[in-house]
């Protein structure tokens, strides 16, 4: 009886800690989910509830192993977890002001419904096009986690996405092809951007920077990333540091619409 009574006290207070913890959660398996650092969390999971169990029996040498070891592995974490934890900071404390404007148009009755809509049917034509004459590309699309650390490095803009302009910028004799362009709701807001290149994962030795560097970015931040291999014409799409395999562009339109909303 004496647990049932605990549990009509739960106060609001209450209510509100588990939705935090519900939610801190969720943010947690969406940072992990699909990587190897799912079955490292499982693992730490186990360990501190063994830990537990064998307070709770009172195994002292146990108890003290597991206890050492839970303590000292906090360090370990923090350098096994870098990558995550660098993610979920950046989705925590740089949320893009853009999609607080989202979450506000419904109450706006002065922007038409898809003006902020990145138009990927206009992409996806110029990468195509790109692809045919072997032109290279990195295009880097804006999500949650806000890119202006990014857009620093390079030339700042504010052009409305068309094909003919994504084609232009990456023309070859055109003095803003060299690095990336950064697209936040149908804008391109910056081009000759710097990105973070990964040179830790093993990728086929025909990919070259623009790959290591869209995985790189899409690795440290929610972002997208699309590339036109300058070798092959080859367009490969990333998306959480992985390639995102698909069949043709029509599936790749569709999953990048997919991603972005």
């Amino acid at each position: 009886m004496e647990i049932f009574k605990d549990i009509l006290k739960f106060s609001v207070v209450d209510v509100i800690d588990v939705i935090l913890v519900a939610l801190l959660l969720y943010y947690i398996y969406k940072l992990i989910k699909g990587t190897v650092a799912i079955n490292i969390f499982i693992g730490i999971i186990i360990i501190y509830l063994v830990w537990k169990l064998t307070e709770f029996l009172n195994m002292q040498l146990l108890t003290s192993i597991f206890g050492g070891f839970i303590k000292v592995g906090i360090i370990a974490l923090i350098v096994v977890f870098q990558p995550e934890i660098r993610k979920f900071l950046l989705m925590v404390g740089s949320t893009n002001i853009n999609r607080r404007k989202q979450f506000l148009k419904p109450f706006s009755f002065l922007k038409t419904e898809d003006e902020n809509i990145t138009d990927v049917d206009a992409i996806i034509s110029a990468c195509n096009k790109m692809s045919m004459s072997k032109t290279g590309a990195l295009i880097v699309f804006e999500r949650n986690n806000n890119l202006d650390f990014l857009s620093s490095s390079g030339d700042e803009m504010n052009i409305k996405v068309t094909q003919p302009i994504i084609e232009s910028i990456f023309f070859k004799n055109s003095p803003l092809h060299d690095g990336a362009i950064i697209v936040s709701n149908n804008i391109v807001k910056a081009t000759r951007v710097i990105l973070p290149v990964n040179n830790e994962k093993n990728i086929p030795q025909r990919f070259g920077l623009r790959h290591r560097a869209a995985i790189g970015v899409s690795e440290k931040t929610d972002a997208l990333a699309l590339v036109v291999s300058e070798e092959t014409g080859q367009i490969s799409y990333f998306k959480d540091g992985e390639f995102v395999i698909y069949e043709d562009t029509n599936e790749l339109n569709s999953l990048i619409k997919k991603d972005l909303n």
